[in-house]
């Protein structure tokens, strides 16, 4: 009788999925089997709390402008935004001045070619919900591709598993719901099988820039790029000062059995010691998920593990369907790019401004990014007009897109605001000033001019 891992490596392997990816999956299976879940408790590490800083005055000089030349920007774009209602990829929301997302990345790298003078490719990792539509909105910039390098590369798909057996989930009602990408992990043995890390390297590239397609402050950056160059690190993540609107964010710190630099996500805490993971005191640092790394050194470890990075497990627990609660419980074996700082020795990290980590997980970062607290220049880079951030912080209704706009259909302003709490059900008008401390009530109602 097969296991839950030959059925689903059956499954995988009949869908195309390629080998190196059946072997991870396979990998991860055992451990899952064997009763892992990837807890990192805290006695088990040492916070990062003195890594090198950027200087956020920094200019650049011509070996900045030289490792540039020599870097790819690579961006995940996996993603539906699921979380915030949205059924296509999260990257073609509007954010700014109806620029989406994609728009502002693809602007970016376009300035940066114009100003600094490089080549820097422009690489989207897709997944299968994502690819087709992102190629299409692509077409309205004929001159991004450089040379013969694609414009993306598709992650791999591996099947949802039945928390009571392990065995590949069935959801004849939609059989796509059966399947879910691996996590952005996924990354390295995607740029070896595609062909595309030695098509880089042959082409003269050496360093990766990688960072999330939902965090527009992370533009190329040849300030950062001849960092990690001068520093002959093989892989090397941005941290930044903590705010209480990303305490949930995972964090580095030096694992105590080896001190090797490692990634700790929420979702690998023992719940009675998120107390110790949320605490700014102890943890200082959020990691950004903007990573730096060789291309050659990268291809050396996988030809080392043949392709197997063994990254740390993440077990997210899930249903098939994510919108019927009812419907069988499954997990899902996810891994984190930024776990692969533990695979190289001498790997190394850097805390920059928070300007380089401006996420949009949530209706309440998009508000902050929406409204006067941000300019954007000629080169697209979002930039703050007030230190700190406000902080914004709204109910249910408005997380999903089509509730938000209907109440906050107007960017706010709040360059004199420093706390928005809305508890209530209320509906911004045209002209909204949040001054100071403000606290909506439950009561709910509509908000016009000023208020404090």
């Amino acid at each position: 009788m097969s296991t839950g891992k030959e059925l689903a490596a059956e499954k995988m392997r009949a869908k195309g999925v390629d080998a190196t990816a059946v072997k991870i999956f396979e990998n991860y299976w055992d451990h899952l089997a064997t009763g892992a879940t990837g807890m990192i408790p805290e006695d088990t590490i040492t916070p990062l709390t003195t890594p090198d800083t950027l200087d956020e005055n920094m200019v650049a000089d011509d070996d900045d402008l030289a490792a540039l030349e020599l870097t790819v920007q690579i961006k995940l774009n996996g993603g539906l935004g699921t979380s915030m209602g949205l059924s296509g990829p999260k990257s073609l929301l509007p954010v700014v001045d109806g620029h989406t997302f994609l728009d502002i990345m693809v602007r970016q790298v376009l300035y940066a070619r114009h100003w600094y003078g490089a080549r820097l490719p422009l690489i989207f990792l897709d997944s299968f919900n994502t690819r087709e539509t992102t190629l299409e909105a692509l077409k309205a910039y004929p001159d991004l591709a450089v040379e013969d390098i694609p414009l993306d590369m598709m992650q791999s798909e591996e099947p949802k598993l039945l928390q009571s057996d392990l065995t590949p989930a069935t959801w004849p009602a939609n059989p796509d719901l059966e399947w879910c990408p691996p996590g952005h992990g996924d990354l390295y043995p995607t740029l070896l099988d595609s062909g595309i890390l030695d098509l880089l390297i042959d082409k003269g590239f050496r360093y990766a820039s990688v960072s999330n397609g939902d965090n527009l402050g992370a533009a190329p950056s040849p300030v950062l790029a001849g960092w990690f160059a001068r520093t002959g690190a093989p892989f090397a993540a941005e941290i930044t000062l903590r705010t209480p609107m990303d305490v949930k964010g995972g964090h580095l710190a030096t694992r105590k059995a080896d001190d090797r630099l490692i990634l700790r996500e929420s979702a690998q805490t023992p719940q009675d010691e998120l107390v110790y993971f949320t605490d700014a005191s102890i943890h200082p640092y959020a990691h950004c998920n903007n990573l730096w790394f060789d291309l050659v050194a990268l291809r050396a470890k996988l030809e080392e593990t043949d392709g197997v990075l063994n990254l740390p497990l993440i077990r997210n627990s899930k249903t098939v369907d994510p919108t019927d609660a009812d419907s069988p419980a499954v997990y899902q074996i996810e891994c984190a790019m930024g776990a692969a700082i533990e695979s190289f020795e001498g790997a190394t990290a850097i805390a920059v401004p928070r300007s380089r980590f401006l996420p949009v997980k949530t209706t309440n970062e998009l508000t902050l990014l929406r409204s006067d607290v941000f300019e954007m220049g000629e080169d697209f880079i979002p930039r703050a007009t007030t230190s700190p951030l406000p902080v914004v912080a709204l109910p249910k209704v408005y997380a999903k897109m089509n509730d938000y706009e209907a109440r906050l259909p107007y960017p706010l302003s709040l360059n004199d605001c420093r706390t928005l709490t809305v508890e209530g059900d209320w509906t911004f008008g045209e002209h909204v000033d949040v001054i100071g401390d403000v606290v909506l009530g439950p009561e709910g109602g509509k908000i016009d001019g000023r208020v404090e």
